[in-house]
Protein backbone atom coordinates (compact mmCIF):
# COMPACT_ATOMS: atom_id res chain seq x y z
CA UNK A 1 0.00 0.00 0.00
CA UNK A 2 1.26 3.51 -0.72
CA UNK A 3 1.98 5.35 2.54
CA UNK A 4 2.08 8.78 0.93
CA UNK A 5 -1.69 9.19 0.31
CA UNK A 6 -2.87 8.64 3.98
CA UNK A 7 -0.67 11.60 5.00
CA UNK A 8 -3.23 14.00 3.52
CA UNK A 9 -6.10 12.14 5.26
CA UNK A 10 -4.45 12.59 8.68
CA UNK A 11 -4.15 16.34 8.13
CA UNK A 12 -7.84 16.65 7.19
CA UNK A 13 -8.90 14.55 10.20
CA UNK A 14 -6.86 16.69 12.61
CA UNK A 15 -8.37 19.91 11.31
CA UNK A 16 -11.88 18.44 11.57
CA UNK A 17 -11.33 17.40 15.23
CA UNK A 18 -10.07 20.87 16.09
CA UNK A 19 -13.13 22.56 14.59
CA UNK A 20 -15.50 20.09 16.33
CA UNK A 21 -13.91 20.84 19.71
CA UNK A 22 -14.40 24.56 19.21
CA UNK A 23 -18.08 24.09 18.28
CA UNK A 24 -18.75 22.06 21.48
CA UNK A 25 -17.49 25.00 23.56
CA UNK A 26 -20.08 27.19 21.88
CA UNK A 27 -17.57 29.52 20.38
CA UNK A 28 -16.90 30.44 16.80
CA UNK A 29 -14.08 28.30 15.50
CA UNK A 30 -11.02 30.32 14.67
CA UNK A 31 -9.94 30.67 11.13
CA UNK A 32 -7.61 27.81 10.31
CA UNK A 33 -4.80 28.48 7.91
CA UNK A 34 -4.55 25.77 5.28
CA UNK A 35 -1.63 23.44 5.59
CA UNK A 36 1.09 24.22 3.05
CA UNK A 37 1.01 21.85 0.12
CA UNK A 38 3.78 19.30 -0.23
CA UNK A 39 4.85 17.53 -3.43
CA UNK A 40 3.65 14.15 -2.12
CA UNK A 41 0.05 15.41 -1.83
CA UNK A 42 -0.39 15.47 -5.62
CA UNK A 43 1.56 12.33 -6.50
CA UNK A 44 -0.41 9.35 -7.78
CA UNK A 45 1.58 6.12 -7.67
CA UNK A 46 -0.96 3.36 -8.20
CA UNK A 47 -1.87 1.70 -10.42
CA UNK A 48 1.37 1.80 -12.37
CA UNK A 49 1.04 2.80 -16.04
CA UNK A 50 1.03 -0.22 -18.37
CA UNK A 51 4.10 -0.67 -20.56
CA UNK A 52 3.65 -0.86 -24.35
CA UNK A 53 6.73 -1.46 -26.49
CA UNK A 54 6.75 0.85 -29.54
CA UNK A 55 7.57 -0.40 -33.02
CA UNK A 56 11.23 -0.32 -34.04
CA UNK A 57 10.62 2.30 -36.70
CA UNK A 58 7.87 4.79 -37.52
CA UNK A 59 4.74 2.96 -38.66
CA UNK A 60 5.64 -0.38 -37.08
CA UNK A 61 3.02 -1.89 -34.82
CA UNK A 62 3.45 -1.54 -31.04
CA UNK A 63 3.38 -4.59 -28.80
CA UNK A 64 -0.34 -4.39 -27.98
CA UNK A 65 -1.56 -3.93 -31.56
CA UNK A 66 -3.86 -6.29 -33.46
CA UNK A 67 -2.22 -6.98 -36.82
CA UNK A 68 -4.90 -6.81 -39.49
CA UNK A 69 -2.58 -7.14 -42.48
CA UNK A 70 1.19 -7.70 -42.65
CA UNK A 71 1.49 -8.52 -46.36
CA UNK A 72 1.46 -12.30 -46.05
CA UNK A 73 -2.22 -13.30 -45.82
CA UNK A 74 -5.80 -12.07 -45.53
CA UNK A 75 -6.74 -14.28 -42.59
CA UNK A 76 -8.20 -11.35 -40.63
CA UNK A 77 -10.57 -10.40 -43.46
CA UNK A 78 -13.68 -11.76 -45.19
CA UNK A 79 -15.67 -10.93 -48.30
CA UNK A 80 -18.07 -8.05 -47.67
CA UNK A 81 -20.57 -9.67 -50.02
CA UNK A 82 -20.56 -12.90 -47.99
CA UNK A 83 -18.73 -12.95 -44.66
CA UNK A 84 -18.57 -16.74 -44.75
CA UNK A 85 -16.15 -16.49 -47.68
CA UNK A 86 -12.49 -15.39 -47.71
CA UNK A 87 -11.46 -11.92 -48.80
CA UNK A 88 -11.21 -11.92 -52.63
CA UNK A 89 -8.42 -9.37 -53.04
CA UNK A 90 -4.94 -10.12 -54.37
CA UNK A 91 -1.72 -10.34 -52.35
CA UNK A 92 1.31 -9.01 -54.24
CA UNK A 93 4.93 -10.00 -53.47
CA UNK A 94 4.11 -10.90 -49.84
CA UNK A 95 4.12 -7.16 -49.28
CA UNK A 96 0.76 -5.60 -50.02
CA UNK A 97 -2.76 -6.35 -51.19
CA UNK A 98 -4.52 -4.97 -54.24
CA UNK A 99 -8.22 -4.43 -54.80
CA UNK A 100 -9.70 -6.80 -57.38
CA UNK A 101 -12.24 -4.51 -59.08
CA UNK A 102 -15.73 -5.98 -59.11
CA UNK A 103 -15.03 -8.50 -56.36
CA UNK A 104 -16.56 -6.35 -53.62
CA UNK A 105 -15.15 -4.86 -50.47
CA UNK A 106 -13.54 -6.71 -47.57
CA UNK A 107 -14.32 -6.58 -43.83
CA UNK A 108 -12.47 -7.57 -40.68
CA UNK A 109 -13.58 -10.68 -38.85
CA UNK A 110 -13.29 -8.83 -35.56
CA UNK A 111 -15.55 -5.98 -34.44
CA UNK A 112 -14.30 -2.72 -32.97
CA UNK A 113 -15.44 0.53 -31.37
CA UNK A 114 -12.96 3.12 -30.08
CA UNK A 115 -9.58 2.44 -31.66
CA UNK A 116 -6.29 3.67 -33.05
CA UNK A 117 -5.59 2.56 -36.64
CA UNK A 118 -2.50 2.68 -38.82
CA UNK A 119 -3.00 2.03 -42.54
CA UNK A 120 -0.82 2.53 -45.61
CA UNK A 121 -2.23 2.88 -49.11
CA UNK A 122 -1.21 3.74 -52.64
CA UNK A 123 -3.07 4.59 -55.82
CA UNK A 124 -2.60 2.21 -58.78
CA UNK A 125 0.84 2.60 -60.34
CA UNK A 126 -0.72 3.51 -63.69
CA UNK A 127 -2.61 6.78 -63.35
CA UNK A 128 -6.03 6.54 -64.97
CA UNK A 129 -9.18 8.61 -64.69
CA UNK A 130 -9.84 11.82 -62.83
CA UNK A 131 -11.78 13.21 -59.88
CA UNK A 132 -13.46 10.27 -58.09
CA UNK A 133 -12.14 7.79 -60.66
CA UNK A 134 -8.52 7.73 -59.45
CA UNK A 135 -7.41 5.36 -56.70
CA UNK A 136 -10.82 5.45 -55.07
CA UNK A 137 -11.54 3.31 -52.02
CA UNK A 138 -12.59 3.99 -48.45
CA UNK A 139 -12.06 2.93 -44.87
CA UNK A 140 -15.40 2.33 -43.15
CA UNK A 141 -15.30 2.54 -39.36
CA UNK A 142 -17.92 0.36 -37.65
CA UNK A 143 -18.95 -0.49 -41.23
CA UNK A 144 -20.76 2.87 -41.45
CA UNK A 145 -18.53 5.95 -41.36
CA UNK A 146 -16.18 6.48 -44.32
CA UNK A 147 -12.74 8.00 -44.27
CA UNK A 148 -12.11 8.60 -47.98
CA UNK A 149 -9.19 6.99 -49.80
CA UNK A 150 -8.46 8.61 -53.15
CA UNK A 151 -5.59 9.72 -55.37
CA UNK A 152 -5.84 13.44 -54.65
CA UNK A 153 -2.38 14.23 -56.00
CA UNK A 154 -2.92 16.90 -58.69
CA UNK A 155 -6.49 15.62 -59.00
CA UNK A 156 -9.30 18.12 -58.40
CA UNK A 157 -12.60 16.89 -56.98
CA UNK A 158 -15.20 18.11 -54.48
CA UNK A 159 -13.48 19.03 -51.22
CA UNK A 160 -15.56 16.76 -48.98
CA UNK A 161 -14.81 13.83 -51.28
CA UNK A 162 -11.03 14.06 -51.61
CA UNK A 163 -8.48 11.97 -49.73
CA UNK A 164 -8.76 12.19 -45.92
CA UNK A 165 -12.26 13.64 -46.01
CA UNK A 166 -15.08 12.19 -43.97
CA UNK A 167 -16.86 11.37 -47.19
CA UNK A 168 -19.64 13.83 -48.11
CA UNK A 169 -19.31 15.26 -44.59
CA UNK A 170 -16.09 17.04 -43.56
CA UNK A 171 -13.22 18.08 -45.84
CA UNK A 172 -9.62 17.62 -44.65
CA UNK A 173 -7.76 20.64 -43.31
CA UNK A 174 -5.14 20.29 -46.07
CA UNK A 175 -4.27 18.00 -48.99
CA UNK A 176 -1.19 15.98 -47.91
CA UNK A 177 -1.34 13.37 -50.68
CA UNK A 178 1.85 11.89 -52.16
CA UNK A 179 2.31 10.95 -55.81
CA UNK A 180 0.78 7.69 -57.15
CA UNK A 181 4.15 5.90 -57.03
CA UNK A 182 4.55 6.58 -53.31
CA UNK A 183 2.89 5.10 -50.23
CA UNK A 184 0.62 7.18 -48.01
CA UNK A 185 -0.12 6.68 -44.33
CA UNK A 186 -3.22 7.29 -42.25
CA UNK A 187 -2.90 7.34 -38.47
CA UNK A 188 -6.36 7.50 -36.98
CA UNK A 189 -7.85 8.00 -33.52
CA UNK A 190 -11.52 7.07 -33.62
CA UNK A 191 -14.13 7.56 -30.89
CA UNK A 192 -17.33 5.64 -31.55
CA UNK A 193 -20.76 7.24 -31.08
CA UNK A 194 -22.58 6.76 -27.79
CA UNK A 195 -26.26 5.92 -27.43
CA UNK A 196 -28.66 6.14 -24.49
CA UNK A 197 -30.38 3.05 -23.12
CA UNK A 198 -33.51 3.88 -25.13
CA UNK A 199 -31.49 4.01 -28.37
CA UNK A 200 -31.33 7.79 -28.75
CA UNK A 201 -28.01 9.34 -29.74
CA UNK A 202 -25.98 10.57 -26.76
CA UNK A 203 -22.73 11.65 -28.47
CA UNK A 204 -21.66 11.65 -32.13
CA UNK A 205 -18.55 9.83 -33.33
CA UNK A 206 -15.28 11.78 -33.52
CA UNK A 207 -12.09 11.26 -35.50
CA UNK A 208 -8.55 12.60 -35.62
CA UNK A 209 -6.44 11.76 -38.69
CA UNK A 210 -2.80 12.31 -39.57
CA UNK A 211 -2.17 11.92 -43.32
CA UNK A 212 1.53 11.33 -43.99
CA UNK A 213 2.21 12.85 -40.58
CA UNK A 214 0.12 15.97 -41.27
CA UNK A 215 -2.97 16.69 -39.16
CA UNK A 216 -5.96 16.69 -41.52
CA UNK A 217 -8.90 15.91 -39.19
CA UNK A 218 -8.69 17.43 -35.70
CA UNK A 219 -11.15 15.71 -33.36
CA UNK A 220 -13.73 16.12 -36.10
CA UNK A 221 -17.39 15.34 -35.42
CA UNK A 222 -18.81 12.67 -37.73
CA UNK A 223 -22.39 13.68 -38.47
CA UNK A 224 -23.71 10.20 -39.17
CA UNK A 225 -23.68 7.21 -41.47
CA UNK A 226 -21.99 7.89 -44.80
CA UNK A 227 -24.52 8.29 -47.62
CA UNK A 228 -23.71 9.01 -51.26
CA UNK A 229 -27.01 10.89 -51.56
CA UNK A 230 -28.60 12.80 -48.70
CA UNK A 231 -27.61 14.18 -45.33
CA UNK A 232 -25.78 11.97 -42.86
CA UNK A 233 -27.52 10.91 -39.66
CA UNK A 234 -27.69 8.28 -36.91
CA UNK A 235 -30.88 6.32 -37.67
CA UNK A 236 -30.40 3.67 -35.00
CA UNK A 237 -28.19 2.65 -32.09
CA UNK A 238 -25.40 0.14 -32.63
CA UNK A 239 -22.38 -1.32 -30.89
CA UNK A 240 -18.99 -2.46 -32.08
CA UNK A 241 -18.79 -3.53 -35.70
CA UNK A 242 -16.37 -4.54 -38.43
CA UNK A 243 -13.96 -2.28 -40.29
CA UNK A 244 -14.34 -2.40 -44.07
CA UNK A 245 -12.28 -1.44 -47.12
CA UNK A 246 -14.19 -0.48 -50.25
CA UNK A 247 -14.00 -1.82 -53.78
CA UNK A 248 -14.69 1.25 -55.92
CA UNK A 249 -13.45 -0.23 -59.18
CA UNK A 250 -9.82 0.89 -58.84
CA UNK A 251 -6.75 -1.26 -58.12
CA UNK A 252 -5.92 0.62 -54.95
CA UNK A 253 -3.17 -0.99 -52.83
CA UNK A 254 -2.85 -1.48 -49.05
CA UNK A 255 -0.17 -2.62 -46.63
CA UNK A 256 0.79 -2.55 -42.94
CA UNK A 257 -2.62 -2.29 -41.30
CA UNK A 258 -2.80 -2.55 -37.52
CA UNK A 259 -5.14 -1.47 -34.76
CA UNK A 260 -5.17 -0.82 -31.03
CA UNK A 261 -8.39 -1.00 -29.05
CA UNK A 262 -8.89 2.08 -26.88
Amino acid sequence: MNTKTPFLCLIVAALSMQMTAQNKKGGTPPEVSPMPMKPQMTEIWEPEVEVVVPGKKLGDAPSDAIILFDGTNLDQWTSQKDNTKPAPWKIVDNDHMEVVPGSGGISTKMKFGDCQIHLEFSAPDVVEGESQGRGNSGLFLQNRYELQILDSYNNRTYRNGQAASIYKDEAPLVNAMKSPLEWNTYDIIYTAPRFKEDGRLDAKARITVLHNGVLVQNNTVINGITYYIGLHNYPSAHGEDVISLQDHGNKTQFRNIWLRKL
